[in-house]
């Protein structure tokens, strides 16, 4: 169970950048338990042979090629400091911030089929009058 998206402190106070960025984790978390494809390029062999254990792999291709495959992020940043710097240097509360300025000036809500609603208010509806009968 995922609880408090949003919150801080404790949940007396609520940031709209910290859901979008607790919604993030929580996708990260959904794809990680998704599982992980294992083959040679996923396990990076032909780098492995390339480079030579021991050696410096953060800087081969496959590495990046292959960092999202446990998580895809969307507000945490994963690339190189000058790629990053280049890119206008948002950290993840800086890219948390736009994605609610956009959501807040594009989202369109669907709206809730007709059958649906209908299933609710009778479901309301007769909660409603159990609570009556057993109060009386």
């Amino acid at each position: 169970m995922i609880y408090g998206g949003g919150m801080l402190e404790l949940g007396q106070t609520f940031s709209l950048e910290q859901q979008v960025i607790d919604n993030d984790i929580i996708m990260m978390e959904r794809k990680f338990m998704e599982g992980i494809p294992v083959t040679d390029e996923t396990l990076a062999v032909d780098a492995i042979k390339f480079i030579g254990i021991g050696n410096d792999f953060i800087a081969h291709p496959s590495t990046m090629e292959q960092i999202d495959l446990a998580s895809d992020p969307e507000i945490f940043d994963r690339t190189m400091l000058g790629e990053w710097r280049a890119n206008g240097k948002k950290d993840a509360v800086d890219r948390a911030h736009d994605k609610v300025v956009d959501i807040l000036a594009n989202h369109i809500v669907t709206p809730v089929p007709d059958d649906v609603m209908a299933a609710w208010e009778k479901i309301v509806k007769e909660a409603d009058e159990v609570f009556l009968k057993n109060k009386e």
